[in-house]
């Protein structure tokens, strides 16, 4: 029998609340947009849905398009890896 492909869906993007990464809850929607003010210390990113990929990984980039660091020098791109540790998960990409 085959695997069952896994169900990938975009359930927020643009605007959240602050992020905090040492908690359980995700951030929630403030405003759902594709342009995002360029203002500091705002939240923005999207969180996603996937099902039935328990045990699965998933990789992530998110690419600055030439925008300097504290010291000028363009910054690199920031990447990883996650498991999905259930059958029915949120994820939550974004940046400050």
């Amino acid at each position: 029998m085959a695997k069952p492909k896994p169900i990938i869906e975009i359930v927020t993007y643009g605007i959240h609340t602050k992020w905090d990464a040492d908690a359980k809850a995700l951030p929630k929607i403030k405003t759902f947009t594709n342009h995002i003010p360029l203002e500091l210390d705002i939240e923005f990113g999207f969180i996603v849905n996937i099902k039935r990929a328990k045990n699965q990984q998933v990789r992530y980039c998110i690419y600055h398009p030439d925008i300097p660091d504290e010291d000028g020098i363009p910054m690199p791109p920031f990447d990883g890896e996650e498991y999905i540790r259930s059958n029915d998960w949120d994820f939550y990409l974004g940046d400050t």
